[in-house]
């Protein structure tokens, strides 16, 4: 387990919620994955399964939920009949592009923006940004054509 795993774990207990092992199992998971990658909770069940992690698909639903809405996961909608998952990175947000008719995902950073949606923030009194997600819908290059 590394030092960043273990400090979301301390975060969720801070907050009073219990350690299970599914929970950890999946942290950890997600922060193997190179940055960056998101994958649907099916992708993700694939994925655990071949890595000898035993987890139902409806545990699999609840334990996303959970830490999407504890701020440990960002869920993402790509316009498509699921969402997303990603683990949120301090001081490393990116965005992204997505093709509305293959589906393609291109990722981009862009510090300007960042220090814009900050600027916006500070101007609301007692408002702390925890996390923003940012897409845009368009075509690609392939799919203009």
């Amino acid at each position: 387990m590394t030092d960043t795993t273990e400090e979301f774990l301390k975060n969720l207990r801070k907050k009073g919620h219990r350690i299970t092992s599914q929970r950890k199992q999946l942290l950890e998971f997600f922060y193997e994955l190179p940055e960056g990658e998101h994958l649907s909770a099916e992708e993700l069940l694939k994925r655990l399964l071949e890595n000898n992690i035993k987890i139902s698909l409806a545990t699999l639903y609840r334990s996303l939920k959970f830490l999407a809405k504890n701020n440990f996961l960002r869920e993402l909608d790509f316009g498509e009949d699921h969402k997303h998952y990603e683990l949120i990175r301090p001081n490393q947000n990116h965005h992204h592009l997505i093709c509305n008719k293959c589906g393609l995902t291109f990722e981009f950073e862009d510090k300007e923006f960042a220090k814009y949606l900050d600027k916006i923030a500070l101007k609301q009194k007692d408002f702390e940004v925890i996390d923003y997600k940012f897409e845009i819908f368009g075509l690609c290059k392939k799919c203009k054509t």
